[in-house]
């Protein structure tokens, strides 16, 4: 028989997301459309060094063609970019708090399928600890029958030494002597 022609153990396949998969409808922050998904990545551009890095530079820009006169769309003391870090403000906050809420049902759906992970697998191990015990116990009975049988094979073996001895004591006994 090849080892081709050898049977293979096969291990059932587990599913080790099982218990986060009725929670997948919270993955996306904002839902599934085109819009949420813009809103999400927007919301999480917000916090990046590239926004603040940006952000930074156009502000400096900004205030650099004002000041200079190369331009004058927002004098001193910059109303137009007071108003347009308010308006972002208004934008920003709503949907990091959104955000924030959602990751946060997001983190407790996590936390409870990892409860219910962890509570299968302590069942689990409580099964098979209880399973160990079992064959723990067959295996000391099957010792404790072994054993007796040792000991009775022993007595046995000792009762026939016994009656072999007899035996020929006995037929050495009844022969004539050597003529």
């Amino acid at each position: 028989m090849s080892s081709s022609d050898t049977p293979k153990e096969t291990t059932p396949v587990t599913d080790h997301l099982r218990f986060h998969r009725a929670h997948a409808h919270l993955a996306p922050t904002f839902g599934n459309d085109a819009f949420a998904l813009k809103a999400e990545a927007f919301a999480r551009f917000f916090g990046t060094p590239t926004f603040l890095g940006a952000q930074t530079l156009i502000v400096a820009i900004w205030i650099a063609l004002n000041l200079s006169g190369v331009t004058q769309f927002d004098v001193y003391p910059f109303i137009l970019l007071n108003l347009a870090f308010s308006l972002q403000a208004a934008y920003a906050a709503p949907l990091i708090l959104l955000a924030q809420t959602r990751q946060a049902a997001r983190d407790k759906a996590q936390s409870d399928a990892d409860a219910q992970h962890r509570e299968a697998l302590a069942i689990v191990n409580s099964e098979r600890q209880a399973q160990a015990a079992q064959t723990t116990g067959q295996l000391l009975e099957l010792l404790e029958q072994n054993t007796r049988l040792t000991e009775m094979t022993k007595q046995l073996s000792e009762r026939i030494e016994n009656l072999t001895s007899e035996m020929h004591a006995h037929f050495v006994r009844k022969e004539p002597p050597a003529a």
